[in-house]
């Protein structure tokens, strides 16, 4: 993500929330577990046995912890308390030590609620509009950034670029973090539609799945972001980051900056993905969005070099810059080929494969799993070479993650190397590669994995805290995000996945305040002032409701 404007507390009335301590020693999923599935807290302390108790003090199972070692990237030796044979649905707490931790379920619809909640949450970030109160309850606000834009190179010509959603903490809006998040959203749509069949978000339109109506509101911004050539322009923004205050109050002037190859590319991958899901649906809007894919792989083929990006002076927004566009090209290229079945696009997807890069990364900086993915899922004639390639590729690469997640002692797949700025994007895509390898080649003890990873985000982690807003009974409420600062409500807008340790430490605030030595699962604080521990966005957001889409439809009786 992109630093944002904050370097002390000056900017703040509240008290640091930072250095928060949880009042639970003993860490597990604050959701809880599914009765059938593996189900062991994590106690980083020595001790021998363990009970499991409800809500009224009763043992309800007790057991022998076993030792799983010294693990680095929490630096704590950690022993394992596994009561999987525990199925009888209910309120629990794991006790041990005289410790305790926070109350979980047992049930069938334990996902459920966090599951609306992450999905609800690209509702209260949409941009252009305002939120009312039958549909935000008391995180409503007015209309935002709804004036006219002007391109940053050409201030003569305006633009109405109102729409989508705000990216992150900020007030930006951002093509490829939004292709990105988008993607996401649809595959979790199109592979796991059982899980969005009943999901009732209350948010005003009617008459399509709910997800798909909230992801219609950036598929329209997409459309105002692409030029007369079918060139895409890569964001609109302020010239500089908002102070926190509300999006209403946010009237500093417009920008829509210039076209990039990444951001071309990533509108007709995600345009072309998305008209063969509204083709259901509504016939006229899958028709304009084949039209604007169309259009903007035309555009590509008439400028096959890399036009990347970089902000220009007077502009401190994210850049959201990549090294190359062979990813988002090859992307491109396969939806295009799965939405029409034209040769010439899988002549052009082929061409792009002879290129390098990672043929399973899920980020916006890398999409070439996603591209795999549109080839793999696509009802066309496929080379078999290639389509086996494809699948392996994911393939392979959970193998390699639950060897990993087999010597880490929280179980999951994340070694001190991946507590990066938003290491939960790096959580949340490593358990989509065990969803998507579940998919492709029924391997069910993807599942096991896929739901450590959710356990270690929802409060199985070495700081016992959940990192989704409004869910569990210890979790994250001071992100840096905007409005949930300037609303002044003590409680935060729900569902939001903030983004995690940090090892880097990359902002003045958490440079200050985490010491130097802290192991990295450690190196985060719960402070709006942390934008690089603790900012939420889009793109966070969107693979952890694609995982629970996973889980509620495979985990159900």
């Amino acid at each position: 993500m992109k630093a944002g404007d904050i370097t002390d507390r000056k900017y703040f009335d509240a008290p640091p929330a930072v250095l928060r301590i949880t009042p639970f020693g003993i860490f597990v999923d604050q959701a809880g577990y599914y009765p059938r599935d593996t189900k062991k807290a994590v106690i980083p302390f020595e001790c021998e046995s363990f009970t499991v108790t409800d809500m009224i003090g009763n043992v309800r199972y007790s057991g022998k912890t076993v030792y799983a070692g010294a693990d680095e990237a929490s630096g704590d030796n950690v022993r394992i308390a596994d009561f999987s044979e525990l199925t009888e649905k209910g309120s629990y707490c794991v006790r041990a030590g005289g410790r305790t931790s926070a109350m979980f379920r047992i049930g069938d619809d334990i996902y459920d609620d966090v599951f609306m909640k992450t999905s609800k949450a690209f509702y209260y970030l949409r941009c252009g509009c305002g939120l009312d109160e039958r549909h935000a309850g008391v995180w409503h606000h007015g209309k935002c950034h709804t004036a006219p834009a002007k391109l940053w190179e050409d201030r003569n010509v305006t633009l109405d670029v109102s729409g989508g959603w705000h990216d992150a903490g900020d007030y930006g809006r951002y093509v490829t973090a939004g292709a990105c998040a988008v993607s996401h959203l649809l595959y979790a749509f199109r592979l796991f539609p059982e899980a969005f069949e009943k999901q009732k978000l209350n948010i005003p339109e009617e008459g399509l799945p709910d997800i798909l109506s909230e992801v219609r509101c950036e598929l329209e911004w997409f459309l105002k972001m692409q030029n007369g050539e079918g060139g895409v322009y890569h964001k609109a923004t302020t010239a500089l980051h908002a102070p926190f205050v509300m999006p209403e109050d946010d009237t500093a002037e417009m920008f829509v900056f210039p076209v990039s190859s990444m951001a071309t590319a990533d509108l007709a991958a995600v345009c072309a993905l998305a008209s063969g899901v509204y083709s259901a649906y509504d016939k006229t809007f899958s028709d304009r969005l084949l039209k604007a894919a169309e259009k903007s792989v035309e555009w590509l083929e008439r400028n096959p070099q890399f036009i990347g990006f970089t902000n220009p002076e007077g502009c401190n927004t994210g850049g959201y810059g990549e090294r190359d566009d062979l990813s988002n090209r090859f992307w491109a290229y396969s939806e295009m080929y799965a939405l029409t079945g034209e040769r010439k696009y899988h002549d052009r997807l082929v061409s792009a494969l002879e290129k390098d890069f990672p043929l399973t990364a899920l980020g916006y900086g890398e999409v070439g799993g996603v591209g795999a993915l549109a080839y793999i899922l696509c009802e066309r004639e496929k080379d078999t070479a290639l389509l086996d390639r494809l699948k392996k590729e994911f393939l392979s690469l959970a193998e390699e993650l639950k060897k990993k997640a087999d010597k880490c002692g929280y179980g999951i797949a994340m070694e001190s190397s991946d507590y990066y700025w938003g290491s939960n994007m790096g959580l949340m895509t490593k358990a989509m590669i065990f969803a998507v390898t579940d998919v492709l080649y029924g391997d069910h003890s993807c599942r096991e994995y896929a739901c450590r990873h959710i356990h270690c985000l929802l409060g199985a982690n070495a700081l016992g805290i959940s990192y989704v807003t409004g869910a569990g009974e210890f979790r994250c409420n001071y992100p840096h995000l905007r409005p949930a600062f300037a609303d002044g409500i003590e409680e935060c807008i729900p569902g939001m996945v903030a983004g995690g340790p940090n090892k880097y430490l990359s902002d003045p605030f958490a440079a200050n305040v985490i010491p130097k030595g802290t192991p990295p699962m450690k190196c985060y604080a719960d402070d709006t002032a942390s934008y690089s521990l603790n900012e939420i966005t889009i793109y966070w957001n969107s693979p952890t409701v694609f995982v629970l889409a996973y889980l509620c439809t495979y985990n159900r009786p």
